[in-house]
């Protein structure tokens, strides 16, 4: 990766940011209006994300080309979604990466080839509610942000297996994703892993996943902390991966058996999000990002996915992207995983 050390420092630093003292008074709409405006600058981009590098240093112009780049990508995305649903594109906290860099710190996530979904009948599939979500149910746990770290295969397996643990009717509480960062050795920490990797460890060793206040998210990866077997925790028992390519249906069904979905996507794309249903530019089979498929929504003109990131509540739908229902957009249906505790 041929990122300047000092600007990776930086991120780490200023990726936590939800930014409150800077957009006292501003809603989000007026903010994404401002910053998506023909008057819209670097200089205002900066404030608003509070980027601190010297102005017009060599690591200053850098950044704003990344920027004006960005600005053209969007006005290319934007051409495409035309319906007034479709996702929007335009400057975020990522709009002084060049794609690459987006890439190298926040899509670390691989993929293992997923067995066909066996099929539900047609009968059963009808039975669905035409919208269901689990945040309904206040066993989704708030959005997290993983920062400049390429642990999205960790939060994605932990998102499922605590709302799971939820839904069986315990508390709903955060399990540490450190832990699993820090000791699933199949996995490289920070620079990336696969969710099948991570689950295939934790029901292997029977590892049982502790609070995240007993061990907290540090956006490195570290040496893993041992705990007994009498220690507190929860384990998981075993789990399911499909893939769902064409049998969409099949996947809502599973959602709502079973809980929420640990799902790797092709998110190169989503550097530029802003909120909206994605309906284009991102592929299948071209997996590197890790999500949680928390619910649907089928009642509208578009039938969209309800997908929780670990990008934090500044990005996308507060956290949060829709993808279109049908089609394996994203190649959400690509590789899909139930959990069972």
């Amino acid at each position: 990766m041929r990122l300047e050390h000092s600007y990776l420092v930086f991120l780490a630093a200023v990726s936590t940011l939800a930014s409150p003292l800077c957009c006292q008074n501003v809603s989000s709409a007026e903010t994404r209006t401002k910053l998506n405006g023909s008057a819209v600058g670097f200089d205002s981009f900066r404030e608003r994300f509070e980027r601190v590098y010297e102005a017009h240093s060599e690591e200053y112009n850098l950044r704003h080309l990344h920027f004006q780049n960005a600005t053209k990508r969007h006005a290319y995305l934007n051409a495409f979604s035309t319906a007034p649903q479709s996702a929007k594109y335009g400057i975020n906290q990522f709009s002084d990466l060049s794609q690459k860099e987006f890439r190298d710190l926040y899509l670390r996530a691989s993929a293992d080839r997923a067995p066909l979904f066996p099929g539900l009948k047609r009968t059963e599939t009808e039975r669905l509610p035409a919208r269901f979500d689990w945040r309904d149910k206040a066993v989704v746990a708030p959005v997290q942000n993983q920062q400049a770290c390429g642990s999205c295969w960790a939060f994605s397996v932990v998102g499922a297996m605590q709302s799971v643990h939820a839904i069986d009717g315990s508390q709903l509480a955060q399990l540490s994703v450190q832990q699993v960062l820090d000791c699933s050795f199949q996995n490289e920490g920070c620079n990336g892993g696969s969710p099948l990797r991570a689950l295939n460890w934790l029901k292997q060793t029977k590892v049982k996943l502790v609070s995240q206040s007993e061990y907290p998210y540090k956006a490195k990866t570290g040496i893993c902390h041992f705990f007994s077997q009498s220690h507190g925790g929860v384990a998981l028992k075993n789990f399911t991966t499909h893939y769902f390519s064409g049998q969409e249906e099949a996947m809502k069904g599973q959602l709502v058996e079973h809980g929420p979905l640990a799902a790797i996507v092709d998110a190169v794309s989503w550097q530029d999000y802003l909120g909206g249903i994605i309906q284009h530019h991102c592929s299948s089979q071209r997996s590197n990002h890790a999500v949680l498929v928390v619910g649907y929504d089928t009642t509208g003109d578009i039938p969209y996915w309800i997908v929780q990131n670990s990008w934090g509540t500044t990005w996308g739908n507060e956290g949060y992207v829709y993808i279109k229902i049908g089609g394996n957009i994203c190649g959400i249906a690509d590789s899909v995983a139930a959990v069972f505790l």
